[in-house]
């Protein structure tokens, strides 16, 4: 039994690293003009490696990144946008 639990605790040890913090962040992108706009916006962050989640609000001009902050930021998602076409700046959360 108290092989198990110490098999459990190193498991969990090594395993803690998958459970880091993920970071939320609101982007305002402005030049969204059209219905497809915001496709091209949420791949183009949804392409930024660490992005787990983009959720795009044609009618707000914004967009909601949900990211890991060891493999992404704020700037590195709003430079993605910005590649794309459409300018994007971090709004403070």
């Amino acid at each position: 039994m108290k092989k198990l639990f110490a098999s459990l605790a190193l498991a969990a040890t090594f395993a803690a690293p998958a459970w880091a913090a993920t970071q939320t962040v609101t982007l305002t992108v402005p030049g969204m003009t059209c219905a497809t706009c915001p496709i091209t916006v949420k791949k183009a962050m949804e392409g930024v490696a660490g992005v787990s989640a983009v959720t795009v609000d044609f009618a707000a001009k914004t967009a909601r990144v949900t990211y890991d902050p060891r493999r992404a930021n704020a700037a590195a998602i709003a430079a993605a946008s910005t590649n794309a076409g459409y300018t994007a700046r971090a709004i403070q959360n």
